[in-house]
């Protein structure tokens, strides 16, 4: 099994600004670099403890399952004809592989497989569902022991999920056709076809947030540079609305309370924080190639994997600035959380067997 390397950081001082320069130089001193912004001084800063694996080639994300206690991960290799492809189970405590499942295969000419890229859980019915890109489809598989329970096809370069557990559905982009897809999850039928393409043209649905208190759907539009919000995405009339945001739109994530969204802006490396109530958006800086957003649903502050810098850049939900910035291997490409840490995963080829990394992170 992988050999998981915890680093823990020295107590910082008791005094606010005093931490943030004990922070930074406890970080540089272990390699990490990681560093804090001044503005960020008025608030008690929380030491990272940052453990990594190499796991897999080609990570592409993760989903956390609190029924299972366990992390699972997306991964596929190359372009098509893919061959190389896994959904694995990671033990949150030790890093260690529980569960790794390979993908059907899809073409027996070619030997590629229904590679998995995106990936969320469904505790309610002990599920874990992915998006099969390359194919055009989106599976579920048992969250016990692996097995295939279904897949569905015609969904065009499917990209993101989020499971509505209240609801009994399941949601994917489908980047190509710009459509946002519903699944029931007791059913496992799809139920629903949101074509945003019929308001936005050329629309690129790619990230995908969901507010777990209302169902309403947030989607990163690529085309546009905009967030499109989708309130009461299941029923026959949902209502659409857009914000615009920084350029190349392509993460998303909602607060928590559900007052706020955001997207990751992959083209100028930005964060837009999207006031839902007054319609008013606000982008920062994050860092080079900014690709994957989400909040922190114990403190809201929000991470943003910026693939281009090799960074995870965190930041006061509030004031947007900066806390923290920690470096990871090469090309971030997601980031969620669960059972009280950050996941993190990069598609760098440094293990020793050219894997990826998974990176547990606790503040």
């Amino acid at each position: 099994m992988p050999h998981a390397t915890r680093r823990r950081l020295p107590a910082s001082a008791s005094v606010a600004a005093l931490a943030v320069t004990a922070l930074t130089t406890a970080l540089t001193t272990a390699g990490l670099g990681l560093t804090a912004s001044p503005a960020a001084a008025e608030r008690p800063v929380h030491e990272p403890t940052v453990e990594s694996t190499p796991l897999v080639k080609g990570l592409y994300q993760t989903a956390y399952s609190q029924r299972n206690d366990l992390v699972w991960t997306a991964s596929a290799v190359g372009r098509p004809p893919v061959r190389e492809s896994a959904l694995t189970a990671v033990d949150p405590d030790t890093l260690e592989v529980v569960l790794q499942v390979t993908p059907p295969v899809a073409d027996p000419e070619t030997g590629s497989l229904q590679a998995v890229y995106g990936v969320a859980v469904d505790d309610e019915h002990n599920t874990v569902w992915t998006t099969n890109t390359r194919n055009d489809s989106v599976s579920v598989y048992s969250q016990v022991d692996g097995s295939l329970l279904a897949t569905f096809d015609d969904v065009t370069h499917a990209r993101e999920l989020a499971v509505d557990e209240k609801r009994d559905l399941a949601w994917a982009t489908a980047v190509n056709t710009g459509e946002v897809v519903g699944f029931d999850t007791e059913t496992l039928e799809e139920v629903a076809r949101i074509d945003l393409t019929e308001r936005f043209a050329g629309a690129r649905a790619t990230g995908l947030a969901l507010d777990e208190a209302t169902g309403s759907l947030y989607v990163a539009d690529l085309q546009n540079n905009q967030l499109v919000s989708i309130v009461k995405p299941a029923s026959d009339h949902p209502r659409i609305r857009a914000y615009a945001t920084g350029a190349g739109t392509i993460g998303a994530a909602v607060s928590k309370n559900g007052r706020y969204a955001y997207t990751a802006n992959q083209t100028d490396g930005t964060l837009s924080a999207v006031d839902l109530r007054r319609g008013t958006v606000r982008t920062v800086d994050t860092g080079a190639g900014a690709l994957s957003v989400e909040d922190d649903p114990r403190t809201g502050d929000l991470w943003v994997a910026n693939r281009t810098e090799a960074t995870v850049t965190v930041l006061d939900d509030r004031t947007l600035t900066q806390l923290a910035e920690i470096p990871t291997a090469t090309n971030p490409n997601h980031v969620a959380f669960g059972g009280g840490s950050a996941w993190v995963v990069d598609k760098a080829n440094d293990g020793p067997n050219e894997e990826s990394n998974l990176y547990k992170i606790t503040r």
